[in-house]
């Protein structure tokens, strides 16, 4: 088989879908899939060598930061927000597993992002101003505990 083309030329970042514990939202935005391993700086005081030496600690995740535009009637992200304001988990789960697709030309899934137990700690909306000639955005931020890359096959 010959060498996949594709493989030559980075990807292109505009064609992502998101999905909130099964259902579909559409975003125009994401940000924040990133990974940090913090640095554990320790020196034992007989140590011949003066300096410290450094070792991984715990990995941190950034909040996931999503964008998207404001619609007639639609609520959805406020309601999100306004369920686990307060955080009174009972009968109703808040904690969600979410997916972030980045898409091929034909709507395969080429790098699949997993967030564990994410949740909505921020929601804000964009300035309003009476001489722009903007749209509405809405942006929400998402906590989780976890964060893993999954490949296309």
């Amino acid at each position: 088989m010959a060498d996949d083309p594709k493989k030559n030329y980075p990807l292109p970042k505009f064609h992502f879908l998101v999905e909130w514990g099964g259902t579909r939202i559409g975003f125009t935005e994401v940000s924040g899939l990133s990974f940090e391993t913090e640095v554990i700086e320790y020196r034992e005081g007989s140590s011949p060598v003066y300096n410290k030496t450094k070792q991984p600690g715990l990995t941190k995740y950034s909040n996931i930061v999503l964008k998207r535009g404001v619609f007639l009637g639609d609520f959805d992200l406020y309601e999100l927000w306004k369920n686990t304001a307060f955080f009174q988990e009972g009968a109703a789960k808040f904690r969600r597993d979410i997916s972030i697709r980045l898409l091929d030309e034909e709507h395969a899934p080429v790098i699949t992002w997993l967030l564990r137990k994410a949740w909505p700690c921020k929601l804000s909306y964009a300035d309003l101003k009476a001489d722009a000639n903007d749209i509405l955005i809405e942006t929400m931020e998402l906590v989780h505990e976890g964060l893993r890359i999954l490949e296309a096959k």
